[in-house]
């Protein structure tokens, strides 16, 4: 191909995701389902059958068709019909509930409470605990995030749910904040270990700490950069710009959050940061000539060719100081010690809160975007301004919430557990084997399915393909990322980027 068709066509892909407007939240929101009601059938196998466990070929096998398979479905195939989808899994699921349970599965006697010597063997349970809904949640996000990195780039992949060009909402746009929202609840995790030992670490050491995390990330950022501009690889500017990229906006998160810190003496709540910093961000909007400068200026400098990274950085750190709020009551294993000291009050008081939290970002978000009753405001992931933010956090804690509901319904001796081991064990019954295994190692794999994004489109003229080849591709790159972190998992390594 000689260099005048290779630009060519290099054009025509940069084409092919610019310019675009999105689609309706409701749309997303069908699409987006699929993962919880997929997740509702593997939890009704688990449950009524023991059907992963022992984990063998088939069980894998359903494990993949569920939790990956089907949600690359919902991206393609089934896109305009996600209803129709979601029934084919619905059926199934009825149908397998109606069935006798397992005989091994139903004489399964409750586990006594453990003497205190037995706990002394097996561990005593800590203050903080995995959750497996947490784990479903965030497993089922990466899935779709991986998915959606290379899908975009096939004519099967609806142009709606590719990320938008300003104004709008899309299925991709979303991803992008729900995985700096799921980090930040992850990162709720030593701000808890902390306050429980009664030790608060000073500013200096905290922000040591963080820049060690931000320092992979921006490695990554800057191998991105070289990489990208190196192999002359197709790029839109202004989702970013010139030199930023999502490497840089992860990279810069913590020390930022470190310092953010040190505002809960005064402001004590992650929420309130949240919405404070979105609001001034969003008056400065308004108000002043930023946006102007980030849609239209000229790029003559470094700061006004990067002005869609930086600017908008202001918005995801605010995304994850709301991730980091719904962490700080979803991590705990006592949330309100005043609820009742009983494993079923526990779990009936995080779910209502969750729903209560649901619905305050739900409703913030209306009151943003609503022409009659509200601010009229457009959500912008360019801008990362507040209504994308409110959108963001009212979409990952509705998630959150049906991934800890189906989990309460199948599987609530989870919250019985009394000693460390049992939970263990607990936890691994209530959840994905593939999902467990992409949010383990979650960064890595995103990262691994970026390569591989890039050496697909390096090698297969995505924008030619028909149908049977685009499934054929994308069915094998799942594979192949999910078979990563699958060999990760059983080879007990964690890589912490």
């Amino acid at each position: 191909m000689g260099s005048n068709a290779t630009g060519s066509y290099k054009q025509m892909k940069e084409d092919f995701v610019s310019n675009l407007s999105g689609g309706p939240v409701a749309e997303i929101n069908y699409v987006t389902a699929i993962g919880p009601i997929a997740f509702a059938l593997w939890s009704i196998l688990q449950s009524r059958q023991s059907f992963f466990k022992p984990y063998k070929s088939l069980s894998l096998l359903v494990d993949f068709l569920l939790n990956v398979a089907a949600i690359l479905l919902s991206l393609t195939l089934y896109a305009n019909t996600p209803w129709l989808l979601s029934g084919l899994i619905l059926v199934p699921a009825i149908f397998v509930y109606a069935l006798p349970p397992n005989p091994a599965v139903s004489k399964k006697k409750p586990k006594l409470p453990p003497s205190a010597q037995a706990q002394k063997s097996f561990g005593q349970l800590g203050v903080l605990s995995t959750k497996p809904f947490l784990t479903t949640y965030r497993g089922s996000m990466l899935v779709t995030t991986c998915l959606a990195i290379l899908a975009v780039d096939f004519r099967l992949f609806p142009r709606r749910f590719a990320k938008v060009e300003t104004w709008g909402t899309s299925l991709m746009d979303v991803g992008v904040g729900s995985f700096v929202f799921s980090a930040g609840i992850v990162a709720a995790r030593p701000v808890l270990k902390e306050r429980a030992e009664g030790r608060p670490t000073p500013l200096l050491p905290r922000l040591t700490y963080s820049m060690r995390h931000s320092l992979p990330l921006l490695v990554l950022g800057i191998a991105r950069l070289v990489s990208v501009k190196g192999l002359d690889y197709a790029e839109h500017v202004t989702e970013y710009g010139v030199h930023w990229n999502f490497f840089f906006t992860l990279g810069f998160l913590p020390p930022f959050v470190a310092l953010f810190q040190s505002a809960l003496k005064i402001i004590p709540s992650y929420a309130t940061l949240a919405i404070l910093l979105g609001v001034i961000y969003q008056v400065a909007l308004e108000s002043t000539g930023l946006k102007a400068f980030i849609l239209a200026a000229p790029r003559t400098g470094i700061f006004s060719m990067n002005r869609e990274g930086i600017c908008s950085f202001a918005g995801y750190l605010a995304i994850f100081l709301a991730g980091q709020d719904t962490g700080m009551f979803v991590l705990p294993r006592s949330i309100n010690p005043r609820s009742g000291t009983s494993n079923g009050a526990q779990r009936s008081t995080l779910l209502l809160t969750m729903a209560v939290w649901t619905a305050i970002w739900t409703a913030l978000y209306f009151l943003t975007t609503n022409f009659t009753y509200g601010a009229g405001l457009d959500v912008s992931r360019r801008l990362a301004n507040l209504p994308y933010v409110l959108w963001i956090a009212a979409f990952n804690s509705a998630q959150l919430l049906a991934c800890c509901v189906i989990e309460s319904v199948f599987f609530p001796s989870f919250y019985n557990a009394a000693d460390a081991k049992t939970e263990q064990d607990a936890y691994e019954t209530a959840t994905s084997r593939v999902l467990r295994a992409f949010n383990r190692n979650g960064l890595a794999i995103f990262l691994l399915a970026n390569l591989l994004t890039g050496l697909v489109n390096m090698t297969v003229p995505t924008l030619d393909v028909g149908p049977s080849v685009t499934m054929g591709v994308l069915v094998g790159y799942a594979a192949v990322v999910t078979t990563g972190a699958l060999a990760l998992d059983s080879w007990n390594i964690s890589i912490k980027l």
